[in-house]
């Protein structure tokens, strides 16, 4: 009887042991306890469609929409473009160290904005630091469209796409935004423009068939 009440003690405390093992393997958010929270960040891209409204000061007002098509305002060469990335933490836990980075297309420069440039890669990139639960961030860039010698010389009408990005070593998020370029149409002829000159001939020579056209009338009547 002993014997068999030692066995039993002896295995309630391997069992003890175990179990003790596995719940701290698993720890704090383990396999029998609450779920680890989720991490997730938001990013849109905006680009500024002009609304023909001007400020006090004289300044175009903007109107950010997702993307501009062919049947929008088309920019030029030499206008400048107006962004807007708006990056958001949708979760419940703070992220630390996002980064975000706007991937600029061709035929466009950039003139301001945050972060740092590298005209190689042609990436805007800074470090957006931490963001609080559901907390936002603006970011506003401005770009410049280069000049027509510098399209492409087979397209009239084209649209480009600017991309934005924003991670960190758990999360990450792209959004893009379209809009559409027109050049300049160049070499057209034009139809001569008449002198003061040109006129008087004109004039000159309408009177002379005119006479003529009245001689000849009076010959036929004559006969």
């Amino acid at each position: 009887m002993k014997r068999l009440l030692i066995s039993l003690t002896l295995l309630a405390a391997i069992f003890s042991l175990q179990t003790s093992a596995v719940f701290a393997d698993y720890g704090q958010y383990g396999q029998y306890g609450q779920p680890s929270p989720s991490q997730s960040i938001l990013i849109d891209k905006f680009v500024g469609k002009p609304d023909g409204a001007v400020t006090k000061g004289g300044v175009a007002t903007v109107q950010y929409v997702d993307n501009l098509t062919p049947s929008d305002v088309r920019f030029k060469p030499g206008n400048e473009v107006l962004f807007r990335l708006k990056v958001k933490n949708t979760s419940s836990v703070t992220l630390s160290n996002v980064v975000v980075k706007d991937f600029v297309p061709a035929y466009v420069e950039p003139i301001e904005g945050p972060g740092t440039y590298d005209a190689n890669t042609r990436v805007i990139s800074f470090d957006a630091g931490s963001f609080a639960p559901n907390e936002e961030k603006t970011y506003d860039m401005k770009m410049q469209l280069v000049a027509q010698d510098k399209m492409p010389s087979d397209k009239g009408l084209f649209c480009l796409t600017n991309k934005g990005q924003a991670y960190n070593e758990a999360v990450s998020d792209e959004d893009t935004a379209q809009f559409c370029v027109e050049k300049e149409v160049i070499g057209v002829a034009e139809a001569p423009k008449a002198g003061p000159e040109d006129a008087m001939l004109l004039v000159g020579a309408q009177t002379i068939l005119m006479g003529i056209g009245f001689s000849l009338k009076k010959l036929a009547k004559n006969k």
